[in-house]
């Protein structure tokens, strides 16, 4: 494999000394919320986000005050953003059925699958309002039938952001907080003296906030590790240009000030005029100021000699967003392993999964695409099995199998579970403590 680089990010090993740096952060600030509750998440809102009110949790005047502010036209635009990912995430639900057979006559097998009871919505918004992830977190929960969602959300330039407010009320949130970052992360879970804690959290966020919710896991479920944007453009020079692959690689490094954006392609031409364009774009990019300093730490551009090494490549950096503009882009579909969401073909962009097409936006970081999609409907549904053996017959004849079976891991007591079923309803007289008898009948 001959893979050149063009252009390298920072090194692993200055990426794990800044990882090592914020679980410190994150493991202290916990452990404080944990000990303190309330009192320590209103310092941590004030010395943050300069925010202090006497309840975090917006009463419904003040919801209503807040979507009142916001202009008809976004919200038509909230609303039919939000109808999509609703009608996207019913379709996912629609698949997943419950289901119950007859594996062995009289032997019944089934599973329910059974809304978690309570979530934690997370929606960024310090930097920008983060107005989709409400849709993509709360809307998505209430298609799954949570009965109990809650949201928070920093404020925005020193008050809750009217757009982000409407879309976690549109969504279906029960309780809305104003809270950011560690704080509400860490209240949501461990719960204060005013917020109970949920079972799940949900969301996207930064590195503070990603690695709150992976400490926080197995305390309370996580919908996945969905740190710092990531995005990957796969492109050649059949269906692509420098401009189109400059500014999709920058529309995704303006997230933040550590958003890798890389390039895998097989033509040096269009990798070298990329770099130029970039560096064209962010002469006049708005957001430069974030998105050049994503690029200079963690930009690549990675040049391959074929689309088996592109693959490969791809499949190793497993990225959060890819974006396939080639002239086989239904190969990689289906030849793709490890990502988080793919983006097939020119037309289509990061910033529409980002926004408004319908499929959820909160996706795997960190390589996390390897072991997991993206969140969906069915991360806030538990699959729970259930049996039942409904004849004599079929009591007696699986008892005698797994008395034999607990017998031979020496589990006594397990057998004496089955051969009590084999007494009562198979009529053979199993002495305690020996595995059922082998019977022809039973095989």
């Amino acid at each position: 494999m001959t893979i050149e680089y063009l252009k390298r990010g920072k090194p692993d090993s200055d990426r794990a000394e800044d990882d090592a740096k914020t679980a410190a952060v994150v493991t202290a600030t916990l452990k404080d919320i944990e000990t303190r509750g309330d009192a320590a998440v209103r310092e941590l809102a004030v010395k943050f986000d300069g925010y202090d009110r006497d309840s975090y949790r917006l009463t419904q005047d003040e919801i209503d005050a807040l979507i009142a502010k916001v202009s008809p036209r976004d919200l038509e635009d909230i609303k039919f953003a939000q109808e999509q990912v609703v009608n996207f995430a019913q379709a996912q639900r629609d698949s997943m059925l419950d289901i119950e057979v007859e594996t062995l006559p009289g032997v019944i097998l089934g599973h329910k699958n059974i809304p978690v009871q309570s979530v934690g919505c997370y929606v960024p918004g310090g930097k920008f309002p983060m107005v989709a992830s409400a849709h993509m977190s709360v809307a998505t929960a209430k298609v799954a039938g949570v009965p109990r969602i809650i949201a928070c959300t920093p404020p925005f330039n020193g008050e809750p952001n009217p757009a982000v407010i409407a879309a976690m009320h549109l969504g279906g949130a029960h309780e809305i907080y104003v809270l950011g970052g560690i704080q509400a992360v860490g209240a949501m879970a461990l719960g204060t003296e005013t917020i109970d804690p949920v079972h799940l959290l949900v969301g996207p966020g930064n590195a503070f906030v990603a690695e709150a919710k992976r400490q926080l896991f197995g305390r309370v479920g996580i919908d996945l590790f969905a740190g710092p944007t990531e995005t990957m453009v796969i492109a050649d020079d059949t269906a692509a240009d420098a401009e189109l692959c400059a500014t999709d690689l920058l529309g995704q490094a303006e997230h933040g000030y550590n958003s890798p954006a890389v390039l895998v392609t097989n033509s040096r031409k269009l990798a070298e005029d990329t770099l130029v364009e970039i560096d064209r774009i962010l002469q006049i990019l708005p957001t430069a100021g974030t998105a050049r300093v994503s690029w200079e730490d963690y930009g690549e551009v990675i040049l391959c000699d074929s689309y088996d090494e592109m693959l490969a490549v791809a499949d190793d950096i497993a990225s959060e967003h890819v974006q396939v503009m080639t002239d086989r882009d239904d190969w990689f579909l289906e030849n793709m392993t490890c990502y988080g969401a793919l983006f097939l073909g020119p037309r289509t962009n990061v910033a529409n999964g980002d926004k408004v097409i319908g499929t959820n936006h909160t996706l795997p970081t960190k390589k996390a695409g390897r072991y997991t999609g993206g969140l969906w409907v069915g991360k806030y549904l538990k699959t729970h099995s259930y049996q039942k053996i409904t004849t004599d017959e079929a009591a007696a004849r699986i008892g005698e199998y797994g008395s034999r079976l607990c017998m031979l891991e020496g589990f006594v007591g397990h057998a004496e579970q089955c051969n009590i079923r084999v007494r009562r309803y198979g009529g053979v007289n199993v002495p305690y403590g020996e595995g059922a008898p082998y019977r022809e009948a039973a095989e």
